[in-house]
């Protein structure tokens, strides 16, 4: 069946701010709403009509009405903890589908009624749980999403474009509202390889605000004897005037607070005035900006580079204008951030360049980039610690920042005799106890031959992907008799009755709405987009995927050829012309297994040239 070839857009689903970009002219530019306004508070109120509104209009009602808004929701993604807007109860996904809803109307607006695709940007270092929220909350605003970008690996992107002859490290310093993240990124003629990221998904702007809310209920506390964090809308109102102050205290050195009517006490009117200066703020958030440059620095350590050979240090979301975040870059790293690039917008816009990358609009840019993955995945297995044997040790199967794709296979054995079934259990995470990391799955691996002489060898391989699907499979190697997870369509198949109730309660959701007629007209010109009508076999997009990855193999292979000796410059050579052949074909299966084949033998090159 044929059909119109879908606009692909890249989506900053941000704690904060959100925004949407597409590539126009083979240059990424935000879509505004019709009223103009390229970034949207992430903030969504369910208002007394039962209409739901997203953006400025829903942070203007925070204070007026606390119970009915929701904001800073990315926080909750992949957890089961219910958000309560107007004493209804939503999920984390549910609530981030209403901003992402928004969105897609600006992108319906430019475009038209149709499909639409959608790249979304996640923190690294996201949990695999809060990666497949993000999906479905996508899904659920009614896009494809095929793929989820790292946001630091998106904002190198955006730089990257307009640094394609560039040969140089550079470090992405991603301070948001509600996450940190760090990566370091070598460009090499257009190829952009992630060499380490690290982070901390629940440190940010956020918790700077929180930080400053507790300073001042405690002046009330001090002055008046009552605890404003006790009423939901003094709370509300003090979050409001900490956000003003943070913005305030990034350009000037004090400012002052006057709050008239903060709460009542004994009928009476309990105020705030006071001051706080640029010292007393950094005062009170210096140990999480300590944290962030640790981060930097086991980053720094992990791609085994030195700190003066980063040569570009790129500043990620409104955080990073805190004065104080240059002042330590400077002093850790021996330079100054650059300060051409948009903090904001610089997410957005790097997921419209692998957008564009994916749809085929910056085909001929020469651009390619190459990812890591943020965690460590591995096994629960049976093994000695401080002398004594023990069970739910973590076997680190594919260490954190290794390059994907990839596939890696260990071997382990049966841990009794006659043993006939094992376990195979799927952590992420760094310790080196399994009950401290993060479960994915497990699976069983029967049929293996009872053996009373001597232990069973069993091969385990993790295969992980571009899109962060991770599948996983058991073989007994004397029967060759296998069991096989797919960690992310195991787990999407758990949740699809709850994705069918979550859809239809946003759609009456929306339906039972007051509908209201726009009158702004778009302020985006359509005429700027090339869009043209395709023939679009079933499965191409599958193949499309492919040939993306296709793509990154070869970026890889670029990358590791300048430090190769001749033995392996002609190893190279080969997989190159294998690469470009798997180009020409058009059954997926065999250009999987070129894929396959290619990422083993470059999985060993690199093992070499580390050796």
């Amino acid at each position: 069946m044929n059909n119109k070839a879908r606009p692909v857009v890249g989506i900053d689903l941000g704690t904060t701010n959100s925004a949407v970009a597409y590539i126009v002219n083979g240059k990424p530019k935000i879509i505004p709403s019709p009223q103009g306004q390229e970034i949207i508070p992430s903030v969504v109120l369910l208002d007394m009509q039962g209409k739901i509104l997203v953006g400025d209009a829903a942070k203007a009602s925070q204070v007026a009405m606390p119970d009915r808004v929701v904001a800073a929701v990315k926080r909750k993604m992949g957890s089961n903890e219910p958000v309560y807007m107007a004493e209804q109860a939503f999920s984390p996904q549910e609530i981030s589908a209403m901003i992402l809803r928004e969105l897609k109307s600006y992108v319906d607006n430019a475009f038209g009624e149709g499909e639409k695709e959608a790249i979304i940007t996640v923190p690294a270092y996201f949990t695999d749980e809060q990666r497949r929220a993000t999906k479905q909350a996508g899904e659920l605003a009614g896009f494809v999403v095929d793929r989820i970008v790292n946001e630091p690996t998106a904002a190198a992107l955006a730089f990257g474009l307009e640094q394609l002859e560039e040969d140089k490290h550079i470090l992405v310093y991603d301070l948001g509202g509600g996450t940190f993240d760090v990566s370091v990124v070598e460009m090499m003629s257009g190829i952009l390889e992630v060499k380490a990221s690290a982070g901390n998904n629940q440190l940010g702007g956020e918790d700077f605000d929180w930080l400053l809310v507790d300073w001042l209920a405690s002046k009330i506390k001090k002055s008046h004897g009552i605890d404003p964090l006790k009423d939901i809308r003094a709370k509300s109102l003090l979050k409001e005037q900490a956000e003003k102050i943070k913005i305030e205290l990034s350009s000037a050195e004090k400012t002052a607070i006057h709050l008239p009517l903060v709460m009542m006490k004994n009928n009476h009117p309990v105020g705030l005035s006071t001051e706080i200066t640029r010292q007393d703020f950094v005062g009170l958030i210096e140990g999480m900006l300590t944290e962030t440059v640790d981060c930097v620095r086991r980053a720094i350590a992990d791609a085994k580079v030195d700190v003066s050979e980063i040569q570009e240090i790129l500043l990620v979301g409104g955080s990073t204008r805190i004065p104080r975040v240059r002042e330590l870059l400077t002093a850790f790293l021996g330079k100054e951030p650059r300060c051409d690039v948009n903090p904001d917008e610089a997410v957005a816009l790097g997921a419209a360049v692998q957008a564009g990358l994916k749809s085929g609009e910056l085909a001929d840019s020469g651009l390619i980039i190459t990812d890591v993955a943020p965690f460590s995945l591995g096994t629960s297995i049976l093994g000695e610690r401080q002398g004594i044997a023990r069970n739910g040790l973590f076997s680190v199967i594919i260490p954190r920042n290794t390059t994907i794709p990839v596939t890696r296979t260990e071997r382990f054995y049966t841990a009794m005799p006659g043993q006939t079934t094992v376990q195979i259990d799927i952590y992420q995470g760094e310790h080196e106890l399994v009950k401290y990391n993060h479960s994915l799955g497990e699976f069983l691996l029967e049929d293996i031959p009872a053996n009373y002489k001597d232990v069973e060898p069993i091969d385990i391989t993790y295969r992980y992907n571009l899109n962060g699907i991770l599948e996983v499979t058991a073989k007994c190697v004397s029967n060759d008799r296998e069991a096989t997870l797919t960690v992310h369509d195991a787990l999407a198949r758990d949740s699809k009755q709850q994705f069918v109730q979550s859809l239809d309660k946003l759609q009456a959701l929306y339906e039972n709405a007051p509908k209201e007629e726009i009158d702004e007209e778009s302020e985006f010109d359509l005429s700027d987009f090339d869009i043209e009508d395709e023939e679009d076999e079933a499965g191409e997009a599958s193949i499309e995927d492919l040939r993306e990855e296709i793509g990154m193999l070869q970026g890889r292979l670029a990358a590791i050829m300048p430090d190769s000796n001749e033995l392996q410059r002609r190893k190279i050579d080969k997989l190159k012309r294998r690469l470009e052949e798997a180009k020409l074909l058009e059954n997926t299966a065999d250009i999987q297994e070129i894929i396959d084949e290619t990422t083993d033998l470059l999985i060993d090159l690199e093992m070499e040239d580390e050796e």
